[in-house]
């Protein structure tokens, strides 16, 4: 089993049956177009997660591909299903806080995000576990100076505690974790790994992966 990191909030997990990709959005080194021409040969299943709607966590062409490919399946969240528009017949399942989802290579455990649409453990069936956080982090924000994009308005201390609740949900079903991807973001400043702190110290992890923290191009 092999983790990448592609762009952004882009990773991709890679075994010999099939390959995983979330939130994929852009492909600037061509790494990902190499992973899934290699899938094409090998005949791999691909499944394409996408946490929630949001423009630097989607990209159209997903939908393309999946149309193409009887073996690429797509697993969007409910919101970015509604959002974009995706037609209904195309997911092969809806990603929402609390479902579970299965396929002959994983289960995908939803969970709430303090963002849109969810975040997400996926579990192989050798066992080893990945988090992906899609936008659910505390996004604490110094001085409560909230971007004018957030769709949702609360204090700091607001957001810390949903944000809590949500890590104690993941671990009522994972008491750990292999592998977990969690935003970095460097408009929180000097706020920016309070997050992922209280990520590790409520969810042992082996493995810590930030992404989401460079400024969108």
């Amino acid at each position: 089993m092999t983790l990448h990191y592609i762009y952004h909030s882009c990773f991709a997990v890679e075994d010999s049956a099939c390959l995983i990709i979330y939130d994929y959005w852009k492909d600037p080194e061509g790494e990902l177009q190499q992973m899934l021409d290699a899938a094409e040969d090998k005949g791999q299943a691909v499944y394409f997660v996408i946490s929630h709607f949001h423009q630097d966590h989607y990209n159209p062409s997903i939908l393309e591909w999946c149309t193409q490919h009887p073996n690429w399946h797509l697993l969007p969240s409910y919101d970015t299903i509604r959002r974009r528009r995706i037609p209904k017949e195309l997911p092969i399942a809806e990603l929402r806080a609390g479902t579970v989802v299965n396929t002959p290579h994983f289960s995908i455990h939803c969970f709430h995000s303090t963002d849109v649409g969810v975040c997400t453990v996926t579990k192989l069936n050798d066992g080893t576990t990945f988090y992906h956080a899609g936008d659910n982090n505390n996004w604490y924000f110094p001085n409560n100076d909230l971007p004018s994009s957030a769709l949702v308005r609360i204090t700091p201390d607001q957001m810390e505690k949903l944000y809590l609740s949500t890590l104690r949900e993941i671990k009522e079903s994972f008491s750990t974790l292999h592998h977990a991807m969690i935003p970095v973001d460097h408009r929180l400043g000097q706020e920016m790994l309070r997050g992922p702190m209280q990520f590790m110290k409520t969810i042992p992890t082996q493995h810590i992966h930030p992404m989401h923290y460079c400024p969108v191009e």
